[in-house]
């Protein structure tokens, strides 16, 4: 038994995280915002590891800010820049309600399935606050027009509706499946690659810097065991 908030199990190159909080649903109190920077740090760290799940025990993703025991300063904005940048692909699974800075830790994933039941809500507004930091790993996701929409009526909207409006990949019958779909597909990219591609949408970079970087590639082992590799109609070294 384990009194955690966040637990982190890594098998076969995958590293998931698990909010295990769901008595006040996943709240994002100073503890779990420590403990699941923790497991980041540590998923990052481990070079076996190529991709990253976060997921959730309970009926609920996370319920935003715990109000009862509210993060210090920096933890979130520490957490949601660890997500954003991380050179490894993140993945949420969201199969629960996600509500204020739970919709940050979505956000801040590079792709995120949701069960269709799912629901989300930028409930800030509602109680005199306002989505500020996580503001900034969601609106580049909805836009200004959605953006108005949900950040000032704060009403709750479905899977569904929250993969048209670009906050998740897709909404899914079988969350679990698509899920496993996806970090199957992520462990055929390679390392490096998948951590340049990430910075080409987060970073965009000039002209003259793509031109080097996509010399600097091709002239990389990655490239010259991924080209050999399709030559030789088998998998590269890093998908096997």
């Amino acid at each position: 038994m384990t009194d955690r908030l966040v637990r982190l199990r890594t098998l076969e190159g995958v590293a998931t995280i698990t909010l295990d909080s769901p008595g006040n649903r996943n709240a994002l109190s100073a503890r779990l915002l420590a403990e699941l920077d923790e497991a980041l740090a540590a998923a990052l760290g481990d070079q076996a590891v190529r991709v990253i799940v976060l997921t959730h025990e309970g009926p609920a993703f996370s319920s935003g800010a715990d109000l009862k025991e509210p993060p210090g300063p920096g933890a979130l904005p520490r957490v949601l820049q660890a997500l954003w940048t991380a050179p490894k692909p993140v993945v949420a699974r969201v199969a629960g309600h996600v509500r204020a800075g739970g919709v940050g830790l979505v956000a801040a994933c590079d792709l995120a399935v949701a069960s269709r039941d799912a629901t989300f809500a930028f409930s800030e507004v509602r109680i005199g606050v306002v989505p500020a930091v996580i503001s900034l790993v969601v609106l580049p996701r909805l836009g200004m027009t959605r953006a108005l929409e949900l950040f000032l009526t704060g009403e709750p909207i479905d899977g569904e509706r929250a993969a048209a409006a670009g906050l998740v990949a897709v909404a899914a019958d079988d969350v679990d499946a698509a899920v496993t779909r996806y970090v199957e597909q992520l462990r055929l990219g390679a390392p490096r690659a998948l951590a340049e591609a990430k910075r080409l949408i987060r970073q965009p970079l000039d002209f003259d810097e793509l031109e080097r970087l996509s010399a600097e590639m091709f002239a990389g082992g990655e490239a010259r065991e991924g080209i050999q590799a399709f030559l030789e109609k088998r998998p590269p070294a890093w998908a096997r």
